[in-house]
């Protein structure tokens, strides 16, 4: 298990424990955390559960795929830092993960 920690565009700050085996944007969902649209439900064939990793843990979270890059390179807000919340596995070494979420989703 890990704690994930979700920023609103506004600052608020919420902190979910989540399941080994999901994805950062299942336990978003599950927890009714607002800014994460999912349209596609975790396909990777849209980018509206696009975050803003953290850059402390870049490493750690990996580098996106060339289908995630595909779909990330859709949104105008992409950034250095941006991955799509589906395709980041919870593992507990990624206890203690921060998440920033743009003020759109596209």
């Amino acid at each position: 298990m890990a704690k994930i920690t979700y920023i609103q565009f506004d600052g608020t700050k919420t902190e979910i424990d989540a399941e080994n085996g999901s994805t950062v944007m299942n336990t978003a969902i599950d927890n009714l955390i607002p800014g994460i649209d999912a349209d596609c439900g975790g396909e990777c064939s849209c980018a509206t559960c696009h975050v803003l990793v953290d850059p402390a843990w870049m490493e750690k979270v990996g580098a996106p795929s060339e289908q995630e890059n595909a779909m990330l390179d859709l949104n105008p807000d992409r950034e250095e830092n941006s991955r799509l919340s589906c395709q980041i596995p919870v593992t507990d070494e990624l206890d203690g993960l921060i998440v920033n979420l743009p003020e759109f989703q596209y």
